[in-house]
């Protein structure tokens, strides 16, 4: 399987929890000398595919935070972030599974602003970048982040060819079944994504999912997909706070997503 990550991943660009110094480790060495993982690096997205999702506004307000005290090189990595999306969601449209451990996050982006410590959205561009190439029609997009993809949402809900649903329930099996309904209720779509969140973990700001849990949303993210839509599946990286706990779950859940 294919993990989408750049060596700069690694830089701290702000001073939010997202862009902190070592998020990434645990993740990174999870999959690093693992025979089943193999770890690729993207080019950074043209202001062509940013343009997919957000207006020129939203370009300008990224490249204007380098200005700030507290950040650095933030439009660089925001769109090497997006870049990261783009080639995960490539793979998935070949029918290879792939997850894309990028930084910055990207689900509070919407078409005119940005907040949540997100800048461009990854996921909406990445589909857009998709569709555009007559790759794929339409997919469902599964955010089990612990925070609502307003941004996804804004971009993307009133679109009848993409489906986003965000899961609500407490503890590993009522949150499970709420997947499982909302999957067997899709209609007919080319591709299922998810924007992963893990700070829904039992151990970090949610309060909620085991590592198990994880596991198990991939494992119905697969079959899903193997039944609907050929096997094209993806996730990309959200939130996630707990650092040395990120590693097994983007873990367990890289492995559900095979079917594992």
């Amino acid at each position: 399987m294919k993990i989408v990550f750049h060596p700069r991943m690694r830089e701290s660009y702000d001073s939010t929890p997202a862009g902190a110094p070592g998020r990434l480790n645990t993740a990174i060495a999870s999959f690093q000398n693992n025979p089943d993982y193999q770890l690729i690096m993207p080019d950074y997205a043209p202001e062509e595919d940013l343009l997919r999702a957000h207006e020129q506004c939203v370009l300008e307000r990224a490249k204007a935070e380098d200005s700030s005290s507290t950040t650095k090189h933030v439009y660089e990595m925001a769109a090497l972030a997006v870049g990261g999306a783009i080639l995960t969601a490539k793979l998935a449209a070949m029918g290879e599974p792939a997850f894309g451990l990028i930084r910055p996050p990207g689900h509070h982006a919407s078409a005119r602003s940005y907040w949540g410590f997100c800048y461009f959205n990854n996921m909406a561009v990445a589909l857009l970048h998709l569709r555009s190439k007559h790759l794929i029609k339409s997919a469902f997009i599964l955010d089990f982040d612990l925070h609502v993809g307003d941004g996804t949402i804004d971009i993307l809900g009133r679109d009848k060819d993409f489906h986003i649903y965000n899961p609500h329930a407490h503890g590993d099996s009522s949150y499970l079944a709420d997947v499982k309904n909302a999957l067997d209720g899709c209609p007919s779509v080319d591709m299922i994504a998810a924007s992963a969140g893990f700070d829904e973990y039992e151990h970090c700001w949610g309060h909620n999912l085991s590592t198990e849990a994880f596991r198990k949303i991939g494992q119905l993210m697969n079959d899903f997909a193997q039944s609907q839509c050929d096997g094209r599946r993806f996730g990309l990286l959200e939130g996630g706070y707990n650092h040395q706990d990120l590693g097994k779950n983007v873990l367990a859940f890289c492995e559900g997503l095979q079917g594992r």
